[in-house]
C-alpha cells in the first residue's frame, strides 16, 4: 500500500495540480478573466442567494393547450373526412372538451370511425407499450362521432410543452447576456426561472411573456375593416389590431402563408433608407419557398406580419422577394427591435406563460451570507485544523494538507462545470471537509491499533491504509449514493447541495487513499521511522 512508482506518484500531483488550478479564475476580477484563453475563463457562478438576483415562477395556461389541441383535432377530421369524401352537415363542433362531427349518410358512419381512428396515435414512452392513444374516436348515436382526449394523454401533451418552454426561456434569458440562469420544471405546470445578478426584473418579464407567434398572412382586401367591425367579418378571416399605437383594425386572411418556425435568424438592424430600427429575417428552404410562391402570387396586395395576433406591419408587395429574407418595420425603438429579434431567434412558445409569482433578491442579502459563511468556515477550519495538530501531530499536518487540497480541487471541479455556487451548495463543501477529516481520523486510528497489536511502524502504517479502505469506501458510497437521490428527484438549492456534496465524496476518497498516502509514503521512505508520531 505505500509503493508507489515514479510514474504513479507523478499522475496523481499531476492531476490534484491541474484541478486545483482550475479553481484559480475565481481569485481575478471577471474583466481580467475575460481577456484569458476561452479554455481559461471557467469559473464559480454566485447563485440567487448570494449575489441577488431575479425570481420568477411561471405558470403555462393549460386551457390554451387543451384548446389548440381540440383545434388540431377539428382541422384533421375535417381534412380526413374530405379527403375520404364523406358527408358531414353543421361542420365539425367543439364542446365539453370534445370535438363532435355529424355524418350526413348512415351508411358512412362506419368508413368514418374507421378512417377517424386513424388520427389516433399510441402514446410514447411506457404509456405506449400499454396500447394507450392519445384520441378516444366513438359512435355517440344519430350519426354523431365524438373525438375526446384522454387524460392521459393531456398530461403528455402538458410535458412536451413545458419541456418546450423550458428549451425556448432558456434561450431568450441566454439571449440576454445573463449569467447562469436557473430555468426548470415546478409540479405539473410551472417553470422556475432563477436569474442572479438580474436587479429589474421589468424587461425579462415582457420578454418572457410573449408568445412570440409570428405568422405571415394576406390582408383581405374584399371587405373594409369598419365593415367588418360591425359584423361582416367573411368566414375566412379574421379581425385583429396593429401592435403600435394608436390601434388600427386589419382584416387578415387566416390562411398562414409561412410560420414563425420557418425563421432561421432574426437580427436587429438599421433601415438603409429611413435609419430607423427594423429586424432582418432569414427563412430556411423551405421558408423562403413558400415565402416566394406567396409574395409571386400576390404582387400589389398587402401582407401582414403577424405578432400573437397583433398587426405589427402590412406593408404591399412590390416585387416577388425570391431571396428567403426581408425585413420587419413597425414605428420600432433600438431596444423593442432588439427584444423582438431575441423572440424570433428563440422561437415562439407553445402555450402562453403568465407570472404567478415575482422576487428581486437584492444583493445586500447575499453579501451578508457570504460574510457570515466566510466567518464559519475560517471559525471551523481553524478549529479542525488545531484539532488535527493536537491529536495526531505529524501526522496532523499530513492530513490538514490534504483536506486544503480536497477543497482546493472541489473548487475546481466546480469551476471547470461552471457551476452555480449557493448557500446550500457551501453546506455542502463545509459538510465534505468534515468527511475528508473522518476519512483520516478513521485511518489514523487504525494504524494506532495496529501498533497496540504490536506491529513495527512501517508495517503498522500499511496496514492501516489497507483496513480503513473498506469502511471509507462503504461510508462514501452510500453517503454518495444519497447525494445521487437528491440530485434525481430535489430542484433548485437541494440540488446544488447535492452537487457540491457529491464532488466533495469524490475528491474525498481521491485525497484519502491516493494524496494522504503519498504524502505518508514519501516521508516513510525519507524517515524510514522506528516510530508513529501519532
Amino acid at each position: 500500500m505505500l509503493y508507489f512508482t515514479r510514474w504513479r506518484a507523478l499522475g496523481i500531483i499531476l492531476t490534484a495540480l491541474i484541478v486545483c488550478l482550475c479553481a484559480v479564475p475565481n481569485f481575478f476580477p471577471e474583466a481580467q478573466v475575460k481577456t484569458w484563453p476561452a479554455w481559461a475563463q471557467r469559473r464559480l457562478v454566485l447563485g440567487l442567494d448570494l449575489q441577488g438576483g431575479s425570481y420568477l415562477l411561471l405558470e403555462v395556461d393549460s386551457n390554451y393547450v387543451k384548446k389548440e389541441r381540440l383545434d388540431q383535432v377539428r382541422d384533421d377530421v375535417r381534412r380526413t373526412l374530405r379527403d375520404a369524401k364523406i358527408g358531414f352537415t353543421g361542420g365539425v363542433t367543439v364542446r365539453n372538451d370534445a370535438a363532435e362531427v355529424r355524418i350526413t349518410k348512415e351508411t358512412d358512419v362506419q368508413p368514418a370511425l374507421a378512417k377517424l381512428r386513424e388520427l389516433a396515435q399510441p402514446l410514447g414512452g411506457l404509456m405506449g407499450s400499454s396500447g394507450q392513444r392519445d384520441l378516444e374516436v366513438t359512435d355517440a348515436g344519430g350519426g354523431v362521432i365524438r373525438l375526446s382526449i384522454p387524460q392521459a394523454a393531456m398530461l403528455d401533451r402538458m410535458r412536451k410543452t413545458i419541456e418546450q418552454s423550458i428549451q425556448i426561456v432558456e434561450r431568450r434569458v441566454n439571449e440576454l447576456g445573463t449569467v447562469e440562469p436557473v430555468i426548470q420544471r415546478q409540479g405539473n405546470d410551472r417553470i422556475l426561472v432563477q436569474v442572479p445578478g438580474l436587479q429589474d426584473p421589468t424587461r425579462l418579464k415582457e420578454l418572457l411573456g410573449k408568445t412570440a407567434k409570428m405568422e405571415f398572412r394576406m390582408v383581405d382586401t374584399s371587405v373594409p375593416p369598419d365593415q367588418a367591425q360591425q359584423g361582416r367579418l367573411p368566414p375566412e378571416s379574421d379581425l385583429l389590431m396593429s401592435a403600435s399605437p394608436p390601434p388600427t383594425p386589419y382584416v387578415v386572411k387566416k390562411q398562414v402563408l409561412v410560420a414563425g418556425g420557418d425563421l432561421t435568424d432574426a437580427q436587429a438592424s438599421f433601415d438603409q433608407r429611413t435609419g430607423e430600427p427594423v429586424v432582418s429575417f432569414k427563412f430556411n428552404t423551405s421558408g423562403a419557398r413558400k415565402f416566394s410562391q406567396a409574395t409571386q402570387e400576390n404582387v400589389g396586395l398587402p401582407f401582414a406580419i403577424v405578432l400573437d395576433n397583433k398587426v405589427i406591419s402590412a406593408p404591399v408587395i412590390r416585387e416577388p422577394i425570391t431571396g428567403g429574407q426581408g425585413q420587419i418595420s413597425g414605428n420600432f425603438t433600438v431596444q423593442s427591435a432588439n427584444d423582438l429579434a431575441i423572440l424570433l431567434r428563440a422561437g415562439a412558445l407553445p402555450a402562453p406563460l403568465t407570472v404567478v409569482e415575482e422576487r428581486t433578491v437584492g444583493p445586500g442579502l447575499g453579501q451578508d451570507s457570504i460574510e457570515k459563511g466566510e466567518l464559519a468556515a475560517y471559525v471551523g477550519s481553524i478549529l479542525v485544523i488545531i484539532f488535527m495538530l493536537v491529536t495526531y501531530r505529524l501526522f496532523g499536518v499530513f492530513a490538514n494538507i490534504a483536506v486544503a487540497i480536497n477543497v482546493a480541487m472541489i473548487f475546481g471541479l466546480l469551476s471547470l462545470l461552471n457551476a452555480t455556487l449557493t448557500l446550500p451548495g457551501i453546506a455542502g463543501i463545509v459538510l465534505t471537509v468534515g468527511i475528508a477529516v473522518d476519512s483520516n481520523v478513521l485511518i489514523y486510528e487504525r494504524i494506532r491499533e495496529e501498533l497496540r497489536g504490536g506491529r513495527n511502524a512501517i508495517s503498522a502504517i500499511d496496514a492501516g491504509f489497507k483496513r480503513a479502505l473498506a469502511t471509507i469506501l462503504d461510508s462514501n458510497i452510500t453517503t454518495f449514493i444519497a447525494a445521487a437521490v437528491l440530485f434525481y428527484i430535489g430542484t433548485g438549492p437541494v440540488r446544488g447541495f447535492a452537487v457540491t456534496l457529491g464532488i466533495g465524496i469524490i475528491t474525498t476518497v481521491f485525497t484519502a487513499f491516493t494524496l494522504t498516502r503519498l504524502i505518508v509514503a514519501g516521508w516513510v521512505r525519507w524517515k524510514r521511522p522506528q516510530s508513529v508520531p501519532i
